[in-house]
């Protein structure tokens, strides 16, 4: 147990001196005197389990890596991926899915324009509701955020009914709206259930 101590006291004095921060300053962060950081960092004593959660995701690393000996090239595996930079990364992700299927729907527009340039647009019509499905799926993968899936799922509902009935405005195609009051207020019920917790 004491050489356990030792390990995480030289991993996390090695963390804090990676961030450049004083023991005094690290210790006002998470509410400690700089005594008990240097005990902790000597190995004297361990800090309890909810204090080396937060001390692991303050330094973007696992549990692991505070009881693993070595350097941190060696415990990659351990070290977390930067919160700032995979959310950037999945809201640069998703962009690019919305763009590409404009830039899709204007490929065809201009392939089908050379050609013959009758009502093409709907292609862009129908390219709204197209990226926003795009959407739902990016939020699926990388956000799970439930008020974006209720607002996503909603616009694409009421852009595809829109798509429709632009696509066969020569026909009295307006009783297709009446299909969109169901479906918004099954949107609006399945919002409101309160998703179970886990334990």
């Amino acid at each position: 147990m004491e050489e356990l101590r030792q390990i995480i006291g030289e991993n996390l004095a090695e963390l804090r001196k990676e961030k450049k921060l004083t023991q005094l300053e690290l210790a006002e962060h998470f509410n400690y005197s700089d005594k008990t950081v240097s005990k902790w960092e000597k190995g004297d004593i361990l800090p309890d389990i909810e204090t080396l959660y937060m001390l692991c995701e303050f330094y973007g690393v696992t549990l692991d890596y505070l009881t693993h000996v070595g350097k941190k090239s060696e415990k990659s595996e351990f070290v977390k991926e930067d919160n700032a930079r995979k959310r950037r990364n999945s809201i640069i992700t998703s962009a690019l899915m919305f763009v590409v299927v404009w830039m899709i729907m204007t490929i065809v527009y201009v392939f089908i324009f050379i050609r013959d340039n009758n009502f093409l647009w709907i292609l862009f019509v129908w390219a709204v509701p197209a990226s926003i499905l795009a959407l739902i799926f990016c939020n699926k993968v990388f956000f799970h955020k439930r008020i974006a899936y209720f607002v996503l799922f909603s616009i694409f509902i009421w852009s595809l009914i829109t798509a429709f009935y632009l696509q066969f405005l020569y026909v009295n195609a307006w009783p297709i709206f009446l299909v969109g009051i169901p479906i918004e207020i099954i949107l609006v019920l399945w919002a409101n259930i309160t998703p179970k917790k886990s334990k």
